[in-house]
Parts: C-alpha cells; sequence; structure tokens
C-alpha cells in the first residue's frame, strides 16, 4: 500500500457545489438569501469567519445590523453553511498573489475569539475573508452594489434633468403664444 491510498480514519470529504474539495487557506463563499457569507477554510472541515451581520447562522438571515463589533469564529464548514448552496471562491488569485497558506491559517487561528468592527460596507465577512487571504480587505459584494446603485442615481438624476428640461421647454413655449 502507498502513501495515496492512506485515509485518516473518520475522515469525511468535503465538497462544494463544483465537486471540488477546500484546501487550507481557501475562500469560501456561502449563497444566502440576500447576500453571500464568506469564510476562510483552515483545514480538517473547519472555517474561521466573521459572524454575519445579524449574528445568526441560518440561511434566512437578511441583512438588519449593518453597524457593530462581531465575534470570529472558528466553525465546522457544513454547520456555517447549513443547508445553503457554497462554493470555493479565490476570487482575487488570477491578479492578487494569495498569502501562503500556512500564514492564512495561522493569522485566521489568532483571530478566533476576537470581536472586530463590522459595517456593511466597510469591513463585512468578504473583507474579513479577502484580508487574510490576500492581506488586503476588499468587497466585491459592495463594489457592485455601490455600481448599481450609481447607475440607479446616475439615470434617475439624467431621466430628472430630462424631466426639468422638458417641463420649461413646455413652459416657455406656452407663455411665448
Amino acid at each position: 500500500m502507498d502513501s495515496t491510498e492512506l485515509e485518516a480514519p473518520g475522515k469525511e470529504t468535503i465538497t462544494d457545489m463544483n465537486g471540488d474539495e477546500p484546501k487550507p487557506g481557501d475562500l469560501i463563499e456561502i449563497f444566502r438569501n440576500v447576500y453571500e457569507h464568506w469564510a476562510v477554510y483552515v483545514g480538517e472541515g473547519y472555517v474561521v469567519h466573521l459572524l454575519g451581520p445579524d449574528g445568526s447562522l441560518s440561511s434566512s438571515s437578511t441583512i438588519n445590523l449593518p453597524i457593530g463589533k462581531n465575534n470570529v469564529l472558528k466553525q465546522k464548514l457544513l454547520e456555517v453553511v447549513s443547508t445553503d448552496e457554497w462554493t470555493i471562491n479565490n476570487l482575487h488569485d488570477q491578479e492578487k498573489q494569495p498569502r501562503p497558506p500556512e500564514v492564512i491559517v495561522n493569522e485566521a487561528h489568532k483571530l478566533v475569539g476576537t470581536t472586530r468592527s463590522y459595517n456593511v460596507v466597510n469591513y463585512n465577512c468578504e473583507h474579513f475573508a479577502t484580508e487574510l487571504r490576500y492581506g488586503n480587505a476588499e468587497s466585491e459584494q459592495v463594489e457592485e452594489a455601490v455600481k448599481v446603485t450609481l447607475g440607479v442615481t446616475g439615470l434617475s438624476i439624467t431621466v430628472g434633468v430630462v424631466i426639468v428640461a422638458f417641463l420649461l421647454w413646455k413652459t416657455q413655449r406656452s407663455s411665448s403664444n
């Protein structure tokens, strides 16, 4: 028997919705009802994550406490996931060099049991996870929401300007007749 045939007794294989098995340091994206929750896989079936915005792990969570202090927890991945779908998503690996897995895992373990300021826009669970993996806190969820908001706002302003211009033109036309 060679070493590839040796399996730790009782070791369960955990795979994401694509059939991939996470490795220490991987980012885990969990699809909740209205947002994505993020965690860092630290091995042996565990993740470290910044507790969600409402202090709950439930998939029915909604974002109702966007600012405050939340706990950094180490929990079984499958407990955090619950019945939601999840995937390994090392989203910035193409443009950024991830830190070595042992650095990510060691730093994650040091943070377990601490509290972190939580702000849905400036520092959420995705910021926490990307900061551990890349050394820089980023949130694509927030960036996308800002782009959509700016787009809607820009469109609203444009439509408003067109309506005002039309009303002014119509008023001016009526008064000159």
